[in-house]
């Protein structure tokens, strides 16, 4: 219940009381941010290293094998089969 408050009193668009805690954090990590020198590179370096991650090396070594090896539509009993080791 308290959260959908929270969550009303920040889309309702009115000012938020500078006391409340959600204000008080909100404007610490955004002044952390705004006054970071180093760590906004350092952020660059990590989101480009999580979509190398993501993206890149799932194109190369992760190829859609249930797509070459289960018939279209089957794709659950090759997997219950490969799982148990059904023998046909």
């Amino acid at each position: 219940m308290y959260i959908c408050n929270i969550i009303k009193k920040l889309l309702s668009g009115k000012p938020m009381n500078k006391q409340s805690f959600l204000y008080r954090a909100y404007d610490l990590y955004a002044d952390g941010f705004r006054n970071m020198t180093l760590g906004k590179t350092l952020w660059a370096v990590i989101l480009i290293k999580l979509f190398i991650i993501f993206a890149v090396l799932k194109l190369f070594f992760f190829p859609d094998f249930l797509s070459t090896h289960a018939e279209k539509g089957g794709e659950a009993d090759y997997v219950a089969t490969k799982t148990l080791n059904i023998k046909d």
